[in-house]
This record gives C-alpha cells, sequence and structure tokens, in this order.
C-alpha cells in the first residue's frame, strides 16, 4: 500500500507542475528577471503551488487520522502556503509574512509542537518553560525564511529540502513515529517530481510558496524530532541554511546594512563565483556541506551533555564565514 501511495504522490505532482508550467501566466505566477536575479528569462514561479497542494491532498486521504488529529499543523502549514503563494503574486511587505509565518508557528505551539527545553548543558538541563512559545516563535519563523534566503540556484532549496526530509523520514521510521515519518515522506515524494524540472536549467521556481512551506514544514519535523535526539544533532541536521542566515546576517549587520536587504552574498552567490558559474557544481557542493554537517551532527548521540557539541556547532559557523570571506576577497567580490 505505501508503495502506491508513494507512486500516485510522484505521478499526480509531476502531472500537477507539467500543467502549471503550461498556466503559470494565467495565474500572474511568472517569475521575471531583476538585478538579483540568477536567470535571464521569464520563468514560471508556480512549482510550491503543486507539490504543496498535492502533499496536503495525499495526507488527506491516505492519512486522514493522522491530519484529523493535527489539525492545528495543517491549518498552519495551509496559513504559511497562502502568505508565500500571495507574496509570489503581489509581493508582499516582509512585517506581514513574519506576523503569519509567526501566528502558524503559534498554532503549532497549540498542537503541542514546542521547543520546552534546549538539552543539558554543562550539566544543567535547560528548561525554557514560561519563554518556550515565543522562542518556538522566533525559531519557526527564523528556519521558514532560512530556507527561503537559500532558494536563489537551480535545485539549490529544493536537494538541500530533499535530503533533510530524508532523514527525518528516517528518524520517523526508526522510533515509529507516524507523524515524523509520513510527512516527511509526502513532501518528500512530490518534492522529488518537482526537482525534476527545477534541476539547472530550471523551467519552474518553486517561489515563496514552496520554499517557505518547506522551512515551516522542516522546522516542525525538527521540533518534533526533539522527542528524540537533542538539538545540537536537529541544528546539525538542518545546518546549511543556518549557517547561511546567520552569516549573510551578521556580514550585513558589520558592514552597517540592514539585516533584512537582499544582497547576492549567501553562500550559494558566492561558491557560484568561486566555480566560475557552475551551478550544477556549486549546488552538489553545498548538499555534501550539508550531508557532512548532518552526519557530524549524528556524534551528538553519544554525549549526554549538549555544550561540546553547541560549541563545535558555533565554531563552524566561524570556519566557514572565515572560508567565505576568502573566498569573497580572493574573487574581489562586493559583500
Amino acid at each position: 500500500m505505501l508503495y502506491l501511495e508513494i507512486s500516485l504522490v510522484f505521478v499526480f505532482s509531476w502531472v500537477t507542475i507539467q500543467l502549471l508550467k503550461m498556466y503559470a501566466s494565467n495565474l500572474s505566477l511568472l517569475d521575471i528577471p531583476n538585478s538579483r536575479s540568477e536567470h535571464k528569462k521569464i520563468v514560471p514561479r508556480a512549482g510550491g503551488l503543486g507539490f504543496v497542494v498535492i502533499s496536503l491532498l495525499s495526507l488527506f486521504l491516505f492519512h486522514f487520522e493522522l491530519f484529523y488529529h493535527h489539525i492545528l499543523s495543517i491549518v498552519a502549514i495551509c496559513i504559511v502556503f497562502v502568505v508565500g503563494l500571495l507574496d509570489d503574486r503581489v509581493r508582499l511587505k516582509p512585517k506581514y509574512k513574519f506576523i503569519s509565518i509567526g501566528f502558524a508557528s503559534f498554532l503549532l505551539y497549540l498542537d503541542g509542537i514546542s521547543i520546552n527545553t534546549l538539552g543539558v548543558y554543562l550539566g544543567v538541563d535547560i528548561e525554557l518553560k514560561y519563554i518556550a512559545l515565543p522562542f518556538t516563535l522566533f525559531a519557526v519563523t527564523g528556519f521558514t525564511n532560512a530556507i527561503n534566503l537559500i532558494d536563489g540556484l537551480d535545485g539549490l532549496s529544493a536537494l538541500i529540502s530533499l535530503y533533510i526530509l530524508s532523514v527525518f523520514a528516517l528518524i520517523g521510521y526508526v522510533n515509529y513515529d507516524d507523524f515524523i515519518l509520513y510527512f516527511s515522506l509526502t513532501f518528500l515524494i512530490a518534492l522529488s517530481a518537482f526537482l525534476i524540472f527545477n534541476w539547472y536549467p530550471a523551467t519552474i521556481f518553486m517561489g515563496d510558496s514552496g520554499s517557505l512551506s518547506l522551512g515551516f514544514i522542516i522546522a516542525m519535523l525538527g521540533i518534533k524530532s526533539l522527542e528524540y535526539y537533542p538539538s545540537t544533532t536537529i541544528l546539525f541536521i538542518t545546518a546549511i541554511p543556518i549557517f547561511d542566515t546567520i552569516i549573510v546576517m551578521y556580514r550585513r549587520k558589520v558592514s552597517g546594512r540592514s539585516i533584512l536587504r537582499a544582497d547576492r552574498c549567501h553562500i550559494h552567490h558566492i561558491l557560484k563565483r568561486f566555480f566560475k558559474d557552475n551551478v550544477q557544481k556549486t549546488v552538489i557542493v553545498i548538499l555534501f556541506l550539508e550531508i557532512f554537517y548532518s552526519i557530524f551532527g549524528m556524534i551528538a548521540l553519544e554525549f549526554d551533555d549538549n555544550f561540546l557539541m553547541m560549541s563545535l556547532f558555533l565554531l563552524n559557523i566561524v570556519i566557514l564565514y572565515k572560508l567565505l570571506n576568502f573566498i569573497i576577497k580572493k574573487e574581489n567580490m562586493e559583500c
């Protein structure tokens, strides 16, 4: 039955995305190149509409009890998806997106998906207690936008999300957690169909409806996985989007710019310049970095105390920051 479900999700996602490629202009879902764009032609940005809708419909049809039991989480995903879809069409102000994602994160909290502890550090179990809600809202909103920020090269955001969802699917399977398993697996399969069209040279983009939804879902699954693994392991599993966001915002801050001001100094921009505009090589290298960090994070399972692994996590941010700065200087980039 599971093989049939996987096959149907993949086929319906593939067909839906094909149709959306044809009718994206009718839906006003087109990505028109600007000064920061990596592409030169008008490309449909309706991919998210395809794989997110198919994933939610699949969960409803094949896992209705799970769907119904976690209806608040489903509503939260729908809110983020609709906000992303509206942003794809009319460009919402950032504050409206943050407020909407924050409210969706609150619904997750009401559904029992929240960060209640950071784990044990130097023998002290850090319980969040009264700040569990604001911390959860901050973490989910931050990571949701982190996936959105790395959606800058053909196939990059989809491939990184695909890998992270695969890890969470494995976590769900090993720990007999149907929520983690089926949410991960359903979006993973639907996203796989999208990646066929999004690989370089992409014929369709996922848009904010896709990247924001993926970021939100991965954040949700990461929090749920805290029931089985320490926070440092989850951080390493989702390292690349987090590292990119922290490094970019820190660089903007120290240069006196707004941390929300868009630029072309993300990890993928810098490595693409280093690899002489080879998009495929850049994406593959970033994927291998993500795989390395996630495997490294599994080492955290060997430690009862998270202090060492958190120190290594922060050290890796510094190392990557220094490495990227070296490339920026070598390539004479303005960042």
